[in-house]
């Protein structure tokens, strides 16, 4: 039946979707002729496309002495045993990814304003940039204020700003008479990001959640509130409300847009042909070519918001390199959820400095 339910919401995208913009399930560039001049590319290489190698160098910094990791991510602190994880490295097949280089980060974008926008997955990148920043240059003066839903690390000496706006869907969640509402068509929240240099938005993680971990009642779209949708339609039509805000509010001469890409759970070992297992007690990455679970659907979901978008985004496409990683999670090694499996969230050091490395490769390509 599962099978079933994914091979007809496939087709009813590529239905209402023209071919010539919609990339095959296999190709992993990014999408439409608007989408195909922001492919993460150099000489024709395709970063996204690679494998993990051992590197004795990894990792980039030492948990113990970044001053910025959250108990969730400390996965060392909270006594992972195995260190093997953290000397992979990503490499394209085609080319090398450069260097991060935390003072070049700095010069560039001195004096000017980042934002990760999203839930705790934006979390996870960006308390990792802030430890590889840190690690290179640890006498850097900094001011760290956080806030609910709000956080802000600045670079005292660049006046570099970077900061994080926590919200589980981008659109907005509201308490209403009749319940909490999340409301499809509204993204009133924007308000917050408008005027910033670079925006890294994210969303996907809480689409799913059900039950008692889901944070709202109803959804509403228009002027009809529903007790439930299909999390998929929900989800496609909640990321065309976000590509609309990009359209309306983003001038391309100032703010330069990434979107950080679905990022996998390995809560089912079925995923890599290990039906008995989870993330638990894993500690190598998977190793063969092609990740036998495929591209999930929320990958096409916004892939097709992406390639209907009118103002430049880049796609961080780190979906298949990250579904490699089913050794990198926290698992039971978490201050926070010490008492639950975690395969969503990734330990830091780890797999999220890969994204932000290939973050400084868009930027600086």
């Amino acid at each position: 039946m599962a099978f079933l339910f994914r091979a007809i919401f496939l087709c009813f995208f590529l239905y209402h979707t023209k071919a010539e913009s919609f990339p095959s399930l296999t190709n992993q560039s990014l999408i439409s002729t608007n989408f195909g001049a922001r492919k993460l590319l150099a000489g024709g290489c395709n970063f996204f496309r690679g494998k993990w190698v051992y590197d004795a160098s990894y990792p980039l910094y030492d948990s113990s002495s970044c001053p910025f990791i959250d108990p969730q991510f400390d996965c060392i602190k909270y006594g992972r045993p195995d260190k093997q994880y953290l000397k992979y490295r990503w490499q394209p097949f085609s080319c090398n990814l450069p260097r991060f280089s935390a003072g070049n980060f700095l010069n560039r974008w001195r004096g000017k304003r980042i934002m990760f926008v999203g839930d705790s997955l934006s979390l996870n990148i960006w308390q990792s940039l802030s430890c590889m920043i840190h690690a290179q240059m640890p006498n850097a003066r900094y001011s760290l204020i956080r806030a609910e839903g709000l956080a802000s690390l600045t670079f005292l000496d660049y006046n570099v700003k970077i900061l994080l706006y926590r919200t589980q869907y981008l659109v907005d969640l509201v308490q209403e008479p009749a319940g909490r509402v999340l409301k499809l068509d509204s993204i009133n929240g924007g308000n917050a990001w408008r005027g910033m240099d670079m925006l890294v938005f994210n969303s996907w993680h809480w689409w799913t959640h059900t039950g008692r971990t889901q944070p709202w009642d109803y959804v509403q779209e228009g002027n009809k509130l529903y007790k439930d949708m299909n999390r998929l339609v929900a989800f496609y039509k909640g990321m065309t409300t976000w590509a609309r805000w990009v359209n309306r509010n983003v001038d391309p001469s100032r703010t330069k847009v990434f979107f950080q890409g679905i990022s996998p759970t390995h809560y089912e070992g079925k995923d890599w042909n290990a039906p008995s297992k989870s993330c638990s007690g894993q500690t190598q990455p998977y190793f063969g070519y092609k990740y036998p679970a495929g591209l999930p659907l929320s990958w096409v979901v916004i892939n097709k918001v992406l390639s209907r978008i009118k103002k430049p985004v880049y796609l961080l496409d780190i979906t298949t390199l990250s579904e490699y990683r089913k050794d990198g999670h926290p698992t039971h090694y978490s201050g926070d959820h010490s008492s639950t499996m975690d395969c969503s969230h990734w330990c830091l050091p780890g797999l999220p400095d890969t994204w932000n490395e290939l973050l400084y490769t868009a930027i600086f390509s």
